[in-house]
């Protein structure tokens, strides 16, 4: 059985008649994107070598700006900064680290993009990684010790200057909201160029709009557990349809990155309050929102709470979140009040 989500709120714009769509993709953040568009929304353009590079340029500037994987990007230049210097932000990495140190503060350090040494200790930054051989976990010791550095080396942001303070020592890692924020870089861009109905992806987070040719919307599958991480015939919450209609998904989950040091289990996404990765029985959690930086943010924030504190937050920002958490063999599914009410009975 298949259940569908639904948006609160339709656009009464449909697709022009005739309308085909037509596909273009590329490589970004050491993934794909892709973008499904209808042609006639822009004639002549749709398919053209300067809308791709357009798109292009607006995930490269994602990059330049925001990696930190490249020493050269603004991030990677902030990192190793001298202690006590102040740094110009250019404007994109500004609007994301705001809206990332925002949400920080509103999930009480769940999600903290000043943990970027915390996920570099435990293999999963872009250097001395688990997946390489020889890797071994940080002992209790070494993580105590840079959870006690992390608080004396706090990030001060200047927003309205556009600026902030390098105090030392302090990692940026935006990982989990520059995909998100390149997703709506794409639909920026394409709304920008009179193009209004689309599906955009980048590195599997998705923003939609309007429709496609036969007037039906972008239709979506959330994101479904991996099979090979539970038992063949391991019970599973029934698939969900996704109308992506001036909406965005973005999904985290502990199930893509991880590694075994004997029985033990580590998840790729870190706690920053305790310097561990987590161990809360979440396999995933998905988030819709408008934008899909704030849902991959979110998410992510979700994942590290738990169901129980995870959807307490969802209910009071008002988020549309899907919890699924372990149970022996299958999955328990959790909806927020919101992702209830989009639901069609």
């Amino acid at each position: 059985m298949r259940r569908v989500l639904l948006p609160q709120h339709i656009s009464d714009q449909v697709a022009p008649p005739g309308a085909a769509i037509r596909d273009l993709r590329g490589l970004t953040m050491g993934t794909s994107w892709s973008v499904r568009l209808l042609e006639s929304a822009m004639p002549g353009r749709a398919g053209s070598a300067d809308l791709q590079q357009g798109l292009q340029q607006q995930l490269d500037l994602v990059v330049a700006q925001m990696s930190h994987w490249s020493d050269a990007s603004d991030l990677g230049r902030f990192n190793r900064a001298e202690p006590g210097s102040w740094h110009s932000l250019p404007a994109a990495f500004c609007e994301v680290l705001g809206f990332a140190m925002h949400v920080s503060q509103a999930s009480g350090g769940a999600y903290d993009p000043c943990a970027g040494a915390l996920v570099n200790l435990w293999g999963f930054g872009p250097r001395n990684r688990y997946d390489e051989p020889g890797f071994l976990p940080p002992k209790d010791d070494t993580v105590a010790l840079l959870l006690s550095q992390r608080q004396r080396c706090r990030l001060e942001l200047d927003l309205p200057a556009r600026r902030a303070r390098q105090p030392g020592g302090l990692q940026l890692d935006l990982s989990a909201v520059a995909k998100g924020y390149g997703v709506d870089r794409l639909a920026r861009y394409l709304d920008s160029q009179g193009i209004d109905h689309y599906l955009v992806e980048v590195g599997g987070e998705l923003r939609g709009a309007g429709s496609k040719p036969d007037g039906q919307p972008w239709w979506v599958m959330l994101e479904q557990i991996d099979g090979a991480d539970s038992a063949e015939n391991a019970p599973h919450p029934p698939e969900m349809l996704l109308a992506l209609h001036g909406l965005s998904v973005a999904t985290s989950g502990d199930y893509r990155r991880f590694f075994q040091d004997g029985t033990v289990r580590f998840s790729h996404t870190i706690d920053p309050r305790s310097g561990m990765p987590i161990a809360n029985q979440l396999a995933s959690v998905t988030v819709v929102h408008a934008q899909c930086m704030a849902a991959d943010a979110w998410s992510t924030a979700l994942t590290v709470l738990g169901v129980e504190a995870g959807m307490a937050l969802a209910e009071e920002q008002g988020l549309a979140a899907r919890f699924l958490r372990r149970e022996g063999d299958g999955y328990h599914e959790t909806l927020s009040s919101h992702m209830l009410a989009m639901l069609d009975e």
